[in-house]
């Protein structure tokens, strides 16, 4: 019989799983290791998902974290949901090839209305390929968007970020260096997938469902069946198939009456008090802390949960996030009084109930810890 634990449990195990706890690891991840942990990170808010590598990589900057992406060990596409994701450049393709058909049906409809036909998709890939090769390598989405405008290919009303999504899912183009010059650094530039993914791994369709299930649930467990669905969007059958091949290494415990999966590591902590009682974290939007789950009830409040995503509209704000549970908001300030509250100059909490001084102390910590990040 497996292990029944509370939800507060839970969500400090999950902290544990996805190394935003601090630990004894020696050496302190980096941020490829980070990203390899998670298999793939959400990456719509880019800033905020720098910020997510860099708080599980203790010692890390942005500087660093950039890095990364510069040499081609990370990359960020949509290998899930419609949505970008951050991962590992070896490991994009394989995800692809199980998640991509399926995005591609649900998007169909939307395709027709922005009138997009296989030719158009074929003639942007050329228009784009041959810009890449003309421009030493990189574009931004301006050029690109620019190029195909020239050509006759509309990009107004979301066609054109659907052409590239469209050239992304099929693995023609990807996101890789730091456009350093546009947006603060904050956008990337597109690149030839073949010529910058150097070492793709490939697998049989069976091996890489495994390895998916696998690492979703080393990486984000406590988790159950419907989490991993609702992160991967596979089907029911696919996913039983990769539980089959990956159920060797991975635990069990019941929360709420639902089993959830989880690294037989990550399960060792209860053998003992599991950390993060105590703990204040500065997560960003979007973080995989929330996002990793379709149900987030062990870390957010149902009467937090509009003042964390308002109007459930799918943008999730920046959290304050105290013993594995969400108690607040942060932001950067705006205007001269904001500022003289900000945390380390660098963070506003907007808190939903009060903190205790120990509380307070380890919040103060964690702006310091950002604001190092930054650079600032």
């Amino acid at each position: 019989m497996s292990t029944s634990v509370t939800p507060a449990i839970l969500a400090r195990l999950r902290l544990a799983a996805q190394g935003i706890l601090p630990t004894s690891t020696v050496p302190a991840p980096g941020p490829v290791d980070v990203v390899r942990s998670l298999t793939a990170l959400q990456g719509q808010d880019f800033p905020g998902a720098l910020w997510s590598i860099g708080l599980r990589a203790p010692g890390s900057t942005r500087a660093s974290v950039e890095a990364a992406f510069n040499g081609g060990e990370l990359v960020r596409s949509w290998p899930m949901r419609g949505t970008l994701h951050v991962t590992l450049a070896e490991d994009l393709g394989w995800i692809l090839s199980l998640t991509a058909e399926r995005m591609l049906k649900s998007l169909s409809t939307r395709h027709r209305q922005l009138e997009i036909a296989a030719q158009d998709v074929e003639q942007v890939r050329e228009l784009a390929l041959a810009l890449l090769e003309q421009a030493g390598g990189r574009a931004s989405r301006d050029q690109l968007f620019a190029a195909w405008e020239q050509a006759g290919q509309a990009t107004k009303a979301q066609r054109g970020y659907h052409l590239l999504f469209l050239l992304c899912l099929q693995g023609s183009l990807v996101q890789g260096p730091i456009n350093s010059a546009a947006g603060n650094g904050n956008s990337q530039f597109f690149i030839n997938s073949g010529a910058w993914i150097k070492s793709p791994r490939t697998m049989d369709r069976g091996d890489a469902l495994a390895e998916l299930a696998l690492r979703y649930f080393r990486g984000h467990g406590p988790a159950t069946i419907n989490d991993f669905q609702w992160w991967s969007k596979l089907t029911l059958k696919d996913i039983k198939t990769g539980l089959d091949g990956a159920a060797h290494g991975l635990e069990t415990i019941e929360c709420g009456g639902a089993t959830h999966y989880l690294a037989p590591e990550t399960a060792e902590l209860l053998g003992g008090t599991v950390a993060g009682a105590r703990s204040v974290l500065l997560l960003p939007g979007f973080d995989e802390y929330l996002l990793g789950y379709t149900d987030r009830s062990a870390a957010l409040a149902t009467e937090h949960a509009n003042l964390t995503v308002p109007g459930g509209n799918g943008i999730f704000k920046a959290t304050v996030v105290a013993g594995g549970r969400v108690a607040g908001t942060w932001r950067k300030a705006q205007g001269t009084a904001e500022k003289q509250r900000q945390r380390a100059g660098a963070v506003l909490p907007e808190l939903f109930d009060g903190l205790t001084p120990n509380q307070d102390k380890a919040l103060g910590k964690a702006a310091e810890a950002y604001a190092k990040f930054l650079g600032t």
